[in-house]
């Protein structure tokens, strides 16, 4: 019978689906650091106290790309190039999701409204991280090759969503209730076709690797 966890042990027990799944969520963490970092150093003055949580989030996605590719490598697999509708973190900024590259590659300090807009576009996403993983943890938590990385993956997750949750809470009760109600609905509309789309094409890849059709 068809699971959730009959299809990802199918995904992990082969190795080249394995390399697809890893590839991807090593590339779509990887890009997450790289936002965080320079969100972290834009931070304006009067928000410099989010600063080092904003930092921490950031290494929190590099070293979790990095046990994405540590677990392609204990297997002696090279990270596969990603496919393009796969990338679940450049289609969600070319939906306006997230704070545009654009913007942190410069120099300039960001805004509160940019870091109300960051925060509540991290609520979206991290929500989605924290369920994906849950259900990881849920089926793989004992799995010799991968629970330990799945648990501490999830537990971050799980904290993110958290600090993400209660500084949108402490903008709110500063006057801000309003933007963020109105960019949390656009930010989940926007990010509900756009993981609808990328699980389909992922699936799709999987598909043809294990010979589905």
């Amino acid at each position: 019978m068809l699971s959730a966890k009959s299809l990802f042990t199918e995904i992990l027990d082969n190795d080249d689906s394995f390399r697809l799944f890893c590839s991807i969520a090593a590339s779509g963490e990887s890009q997450g650091g790289w936002e965080n970092a320079r969100i972290a150093a834009l931070v304006p003055e009067s928000e410099r106290d989010l600063a080092p949580k904003i930092t921490r989030h950031g290494a929190d996605e590099d070293k979790h790309g990095r046990i994405f590719n540590a677990l392609m490598k204990k297997r002696g697999l090279e990270p596969a190039p990603v496919p393009p509708e796969t990338d679940y973190t450049m289609l969600l900024e070319q939906h306006g999701i997230g704070l545009a590259h654009d913007k942190l590659k410069a120099d300039q300090p960001l805004t509160v409204r940019d870091i109300v807009t960051y925060l509540a576009h991290s609520r979206v996403t991290e929500q989605r991280a924290s369920e994906q993983m849950e259900l990881l943890r849920k089926h793989f938590a004992d799995h010799p090759e991968l629970g330990r990385a799945v648990k501490m993956i999830s537990s971050d997750e799980d904290n993110h969503l958290a600090y993400c949750h209660e500084e949108l809470l402490r903008f709110a009760r500063a006057g801000h209730g309003r933007d963020i109600q109105r960019i949390l609905r656009e930010c989940a509309l926007a990010e509900i076709r756009v993981y609808r789309d990328v699980s389909l094409a992922v699936m799709a890849h999987m598909g043809r690797i294990l010979g589905w059709s």
